[in-house]
C-alpha cells in the first residue's frame, strides 16, 4: 500500500515538520510512505495533477487555517477522480469536527489531536487488509464520535526525521520542535489544551540541532510554545547552541517574565543575527489577562524585555491581540503604547482568531463575541468592540508595520510622536488619512508610502512645522532609497548654489576614494532648513556606496 503524506503551505520557503513526524513513526509497518509538498499559491489544477502522478492508494493531508479551503477543493477532486482512494485529514483544522463533517465531504477518516499513534493504527490496519474498528483519535463516517487519545508518553519514540533524511533542509528555514504542550491555559490558544508539557530528552534535541547546524540552515524556528518554560532545560539548550552553531539563526517563542538571572547572563553572548524572540504580551490589562487565563507577570516582563534591548543582540518580536474579553478600543491603545515604550525591535497586532476547540470560541457567547465562521475565524465584534473599532485597529496594525516596524521612517515619526504626545495617537490620525484616501486597498512601493505620507502631512500641519515634517521625511526616504537628482520627490528642496555644487563634487570624490571605490558615483544633495542636529541651512550628501543582498547602504555627509 502506498500512502501519500502531503499538504498545502502558505508559502513555499515553509517545509512541513509533521508530515516527516508522521513518516518516521509510521515506519515500515504502515507499508510505502512518501511525502510531498505544495502551496496554496500553485494553480489548484497542477498541485491535483501531481498528487494523482502519484499513484498513491490513500492520501493523508495535513489541514491548517491557511489551507483548509483548498484542501477540501481537492479532496472534492480526488474522490472523483478515483472513487477508491481514501482520504484521511488531520491536524488542528479538524481535530474537532462532528459527525455532520462526513455528511458535506468525501473523507475517510479524521486524525484528531496528536497525529503519530491514530495515524499508524489507521494506515497498518488497512495495510493488512483490515477493517478498522472503532479506535480513539480517529473519526470515520462509520464512527463519527471524537474520543480523545492517550498521548506519547515518550516523544523519543518519534524517531528523527531529521537522521532519517525526512526534512527538507534546502529552503532555508527549518521548524524544530523540542516539546509538545504548555504550561499556561490561554483560552485563545490550542495550546491551552494540552498544559502537560512534554519534551524530548536533551541528547535527542541535541543531536537534531548538530544535524541542522552541520547542514548550515539558515533559520531554525522552534515551534514550543512556551520555549523556557523549564529553566536548567532551557540553559542546556542555549548553551549547546552557543557552542556548536555555525551560521544559523534561531527564533523561540519564549515568556519573557520566565528568565532568571543565569539565563539573561548566558543571553549576553549571543552573537548579532543569531537569535530571535517572539514574545507574546497579548493585553496589559489585568482584568484581560485574568479573563483568559494568562498568569504571567507584566513587571516582569517588562524588566526582562529591557534588559534585554539593552544588554543584548536579540532581535525581539512582540504581539498583542487585539479583541481579548474586556479590553476596549481605548484601552488597546494604552496597550500599544505601553508594549512601544519596551523598545523592542517589532510590535505585531493581530485581532484574536476563535479557533476551533479553543476554549475563548466555547466561550465566544459569554463574552459577546461574534466570528467569521469561515477561516481565520477572525472576531468580528465584542461587548467593548465594534466592528468599525477593529477595523480601525487593524489598520493601526498595519501602519504600525509599515511606518514604525520597517525602520525606515524614523526621523519623523520622532518628531510626529512628540507632537501627538503618543505613538498610538499619532497611528490613529494616519488611519484616519489612510482610510479616506482609500490607501489600504492600493499595494505601495517604498516610494508610494513616502508620497502619501508627505500627503498627510501637508492635510494636517502648515508653515514652518510643515517644512521641518517634509524635511524629515525627506531624510528618512534618502537613508532607505537611493534618490536620483532631476526626478527627486516635493519634499526634497535641491536648489543648490552653483558653488555648493561644485564643492558638493569634489567632497564626494574625496568620500569614493577614501573608500578606495572605482567606477561611476552614485549620490544626492539636498538643502535642509529645520533639522534638530543642524540647525540653520545645510546640505546634505547622501551618498550610495553599493547595493547588495543586504540592502541599501547610505552614508550621510554634511557639506
Amino acid at each position: 500500500m502506498l500512502t501519500l503524506l502531503t499538504t498545502l503551505h502558505s508559502k513555499y520557503i515553509h517545509a512541513s515538520l509533521a508530515l516527516p513526524c508522521l513518516a518516521a513513526y509510521c515506519g515500515d509497518a504502515c507499508g510505502e510512505i512518501m511525502i510531498r509538498e505544495y502551496s496554496v499559491n500553485e494553480p489548484k489544477e497542477i498541485v491535483l495533477a501531481q498528487i494523482v502522478a502519484c499513484e498513491a492508494e490513500v492520501i493523508c493531508f495535513s489541514v491548517y487555517l491557511w489551507n483548509r479551503v483548498e484542501t477540501l477543493e481537492l479532496v472534492a477532486c480526488l474522490k472523483r477522480i478515483n472513487p477508491q482512494l481514501k482520504i484521511v485529514l488531520g491536524g488542528p483544522e479538524v481535530s474537532f469536527e462532528t459527525r455532520e463533517f462526513f455528511q458535506h465531504h468525501p473523507v475517510d477518516a479524521l486524525i484528531c489531536g496528536e497525529g503519530e499513534i491514530p495515524l499508524r493504527r489507521l494506515l497498518s490496519t488497512w495495510q493488512q487488509g483490515q477493517t478498522l474498528p472503532p479506535v480513539a483519535g480517529i473519526q470515520t463516517p462509520e464512527h463519527p464520535e471524537h474520543k480523545d487519545l492517550d498521548l506519547l508518553e515518550s516523544l523519543d519514540a518519534i524517531p528523527s526525521p531529521f537522521a532519517a533524511g525526512l526534512v527538507d533542509l534546502t529552503r532555508g528555514l527549518v521548524y524544530y520542535e523540542s516539546s509538545r504542550g504548555c504550561p499556561y491555559t490561554c483560552s485563545f490558544c490550542m495550546s491551552s489544551l494540552d498544559d502537560r508539557v512534554r519534551s524530548f530528552s536533551l541528547e535527542r534535541i541535541k543531536a537534531d540541532l548538530q544535524i541542522l547546524m552541520d547542514g548550515r540552515v539558515a533559520k531554525i524556528k522552534f515551534v514550543d510554545r512556551t520555549f523556557n518554560y523549564n529553566k536548567q532545560r532551557t540553559l542546556e539548550i542555549f548553551s549547546f547552541i552557543l557552542k556548536h552553531n555555525i551560521c544559523s539563526h534561531f527564533h523561540f517563542e519564549i515568556g519573557a517574565h520566565l528568565l532568571d538571572e543565569a539565563a539573561l547572563k548566558l543571553l549576553e553572548q549571543v552573537p548579532e543575527e543569531t537569535f530571535q524572540f517572539e514574545i507574546g504580551v497579548q493585553s496589559t490589562l489585568p482584568e484581560t489577562l485574568q479573563r483568559v487565563g494568562r498568569d504571567a507577570s507584566l513587571q516582569s516582563l517588562a524588566d526582562n524585555v529591557h534588559f534585554l534591548r539593552s544588554k543584548t543582540n536579540i532581535h525581539l518580536h512582540l504581539d498583542l491581540i487585539a479583541g481579548l474579553p474586556g479590553e476596549s478600543y481605548l484601552q488597546f491603545l494604552h496597550s500599544i503604547d505601553w508594549v512601544i515604550g519596551l523598545n523592542a525591535h517589532h510590535l505585531q497586532i493581530e485581532p484574536v482568531k476563535l479557533l476551533p476547540g479553543a476554549p475563548l470560541r466555547l466561550q465566544a457567547q459569554n463574552w459577546g463575541i461574534e466570528y467569521d465562521p469561515s477561516p481565520p475565524y477572525t472576531i468580528l465584534k465584542s461587548e467593548q468592540l465594534g466592528f468599525d473599532d477593529l477595523e480601525r485597529l487593524r489598520g493601526i496594525g498595519r501602519l504600525l508595520d509599515l511606518f514604525v516596524n520597517s525602520g525606515r521612517f524614523a526621523f519623523v515619526l520622532q518628531k510626529l510622536i512628540t507632537h501627538f504626545s503618543r505613538l498610538s495617537l499619532l497611528l490613529e490620525d494616519l488611519d484616519r488619512f489612510w482610510r479616506q484616501s482609500g490607501l489600504y486597498a492600493q499595494s505601495l512601493s517604498l516610494t508610494g508610502q513616502c508620497l502619501a505620507f508627505d500627503r498627510y502631512l501637508q492635510q494636517s500641519f502648515s508653515g514652518a512645522e510643515l517644512l521641518a515634517y517634509r524635511e524629515l521625511l525627506g531624510r528618512d526616504y534618502a537613508h532607505h532609497q537611493r534618490v536620483v537628482a532631476g526626478s527627486a520627490p516635493e519634499f526634497f528642496n535641491t536648489d543648490l548654489s552653483a558653488e555648493e555644487s561644485k564643492a558638493a563634487r569634489v567632497r564626494v570624490k574625496q568620500e569614493w576614494e577614501a573608500l578606495n571605490r572605482k567606477g561611476k558615483v552614485q549620490y544626492f544633495t539636498a538643502v535642509f532648513y529645520s533639522l534638530p542636529d543642524y540647525p540653520g541651512r545645510t546640505v546634505l550628501i547622501f551618498l550610495y556606496p553599493v547595493k547588495n543582498a543586504t540592502g541599501l547602504q547610505v552614508k550621510e555627509l554634511q557639506l
